[in-house]
C-alpha cells in the first residue's frame, strides 16, 4: 500500500503542478491581454469638435470643444453625461490641454484674455485653438468654481500645463528679456515655473547647461517635473523641445532621447516616476530644416528610454497619456489611429471597440488608473470620417463578447485633409484640431 499511496501523491504533486504552471500561464496571458472598450460620444459645444485631454481618478474628462461656428473653443469637462464650459478670462478661448492629476477639483489651463499681444507674439497657446488671434494667453488655475490667472515671471504670457494633489501646478511663462534665439513672431524668452501650493507662490525652474528657454508639462504627486530644454524657437515643440528634461529637487536632469535633433517632449509622468510622451529619430534634420519623426517613447524611473514604436504601416507616434498601472496611450500617424500600450503591445484602440461602433478614435488624451480612456473622435459614415469630431470616453468593458471581437488593424478611412489638419497642429504632444468646415 505504501508505494501506491507513493505514486499517488507524486502524482498529485505532478497534477498540480501543472495545474499550477496552467494558472500562471493564463495570468500572464490575461494580464497581457488589451481591455476592451465601450465608447461614448461626449459631444461639443455647439461646433463640430472637441478633444478630450485628460481624466483623473474621479471619472472627470476635461479638455476643449467648439463652439457654434467653429471659430472658438472653451475648456470643458464631461461628467456622466454632463458638460460643463469652463469659459475664458476674457478673451476667445481656453483649453485644458495636458494631462491634470488632480483628483480634488483643481484645474489647471490656458485661457486667452480681451488684451492683444503688445509684442505681436502668437506663443505656444496658438498651437492648441482653431485660429490665431492675437491675443494675450495665461495659464488658469480653476478652484472653487472660479478661473484665476496665473503670474507669468514678468513677460506677458504663460501657459499652465499640470497640477497635482498637492496643488503644486506646472507650466511655463515669459520674462521680459528677449531672447536672441527667438524664432519671429515670438520675441521673449520663456522659463518652467512651479505655481504653488500656496497663494501667489512661483518657483523658476532652471535649464539644462547650456540651454535658454525651458517649459514644464507634467507634474507628479512627489513633486518630479517633467518637460523641455532648448532654444527660444517659436515657442512650440522643434528645437525648444531639443532635449527631455526631468526635475528633481529643483535639479534638472537631462533625460536620453531617441537621437532626434528636436521634439524630444515627455508630456506625462506618473506616480512611480515614469514618463511618456514622443522623442525625434536621428536624420529629422535635412538641408538644415527639421522635420518631425518623432515615436512614442516610455521612460522608466531609472531614466532609461523605451521606443514604442507604431501602429503596422505608419511612421510616427506619440504617447499622450501613461497611468500608475503603466498602460499608455496616444496616436500613430499617418493613420491617424489612438493606440494602447501596454505589456509591451501598441494596439489600434479600434480594434478594441465594438465593431459596429459610429465613432472611429483618431486621437488621444489621456488614461486613468481605472484604464477609463478619454481623446477625439470622428464620426463615421459608410466607413470614413465625416467632419463631426466629438471628444471620446473609452471605459473598459467587463461583458465584451469574444466573438465581437475585431482581428488587425482597424480600416477606417481617414480623410487627407482631417490628416493635414494634425500634421499642422503639431506641438508639444497634442494636436488640437481645428474643425474642418461644414460639407456642403
Amino acid at each position: 500500500m505504501q508505494p501506491k499511496i507513493a505514486r499517488s501523491k507524486t502524482f498529485m504533486c505532478i497534477a498540480s503542478g501543472i495545474l499550477l504552471m496552467w494558472f500562471a500561464a493564463a495570468v500572464r496571458l490575461y494580464a497581457q491581454a488589451p481591455d476592451h472598450y465601450r465608447v461614448y460620444e461626449l459631444g461639443t459645444l455647439g461646433g463640430t469638435a472637441g478633444q478630450g485631454n485628460t481624466i483623473n481618478n474621479q471619472s472627470l474628462a476635461l479638455g476643449a470643444a467648439n463652439l457654434a461656428g467653429n471659430a472658438s473653443e472653451h475648456a470643458t469637462a464631461w461628467l456622466y453625461g454632463l458638460k460643463f464650459d469652463f469659459g475664458t478670462l476674457g478673451g476667445p478661448n481656453s483649453n485644458i490641454v495636458f494631462p491634470n492629476r488632480n483628483d480634488r477639483g483643481e484645474i489647471v489651463g490656458i485661457s486667452e484674455t480681451a488684451a492683444v499681444d503688445p509684442l505681436g507674439e502668437n506663443w505656444s497657446c496658438s498651437a492648441f485653438f482653431p485660429s490665431v488671434t492675437g491675443h494675450i494667453c495665461l495659464g488658469f488655475l480653476w478652484r472653487w468654481g472660479k478661473m484665476t490667472a496665473l503670474p507669468t515671471l514678468g513677460g506677458n504670457n504663460g501657459f499652465a500645463a499640470a497640477i497635482n494633489n498637492r496643488g503644486e501646478a506646472a507650466g511655463w511663462a515669459e520674462t521680459k528679456i528677449h531672447d536672441s534665439t527667438c524664432v519671429a513672431p515670438q520675441v521673449l524668452q520663456f522659463e518652467a515655473v512651479v505655481w504653488g501650493p500656496g497663494e501667489g507662490e512661483l518657483r523658476e525652474l532652471p535649464p539644462l547647461k547650456g540651454d535658454r528657454d525651458t517649459a514644464a508639462t507634467a507634474i507628479n504627486d512627489h513633486g518630479q517635473v517633467v518637460g523641455i530644454s532648448g532654444t527660444c524657437d517659436v515657442a512650440v515643440g522643434a528645437y525648444t523641445a531639443k532635449h527631455a528634461v526631468l526635475w528633481e529637487d529643483g535639479t534638472a536632469i537631462n533625460l536620453p532621447t531617441l537621437g532626434g535633433a528636436g521634439w524630444n517632449t515627455p508630456v506625462v509622468i506618473n506616480n512611480r516616476g515614469e514618463a511618456a510622451g514622443f522623442s525625434d529619430l536621428p536624420g529629422d534634420v535635412s538641408g538644415g530644416v527639421l522635420t518631425p519623426n518623432f515615436h512614442a517613447v516610455i521612460w522608466t524611473k531609472d531614466h532609461a528610454i523605451h521606443d514604442l514604436g507604431t501602429l503596422p504601416g505608419d511612421s510616427l507616434s506619440e504617447a499622450t497619456g501613461l497611468n500608475d498601472r503603466g498602460q499608455v496611450v496616444g496616436v500613430s500617424y499617418p493613420s491617424s489611429h489612438a493606440f494602447l500600450w501596454q505589456d509591451g503591445v501598441m494596439t489600434d484602440l479600434n480594434t478594441l471597440i465594438p465593431p459596429d461602433s459610429q465613432l472611429s478614435l483618431i486621437s488621444t488624451g489621456d488614461i486613468d488608473d481605472k484604464g477609463e480612456i478619454t481623446g477625439q473622435a470622428c464620426v463615421l459614415s459608410n466607413g470614413s470620417c465625416t467632419t463631426e469630431m466629438p471628444a471620446f470616453l473609452a471605459i473598459p468593458d467587463c461583458d465584451w463578447d469574444a466573438s465581437r471581437a475585431v482581428s488587425g488593424q482597424a480600416s477606417t478611412i481617414v480623410p487627407e485633409e482631417i490628416r493635414q489638419q494634425l500634421v499642422r497642429h503639431l506641438a508639444f504632444g497634442r494636436f488640437a484640431l481645428e474643425a474642418a468646415p461644414p460639407a456642403k
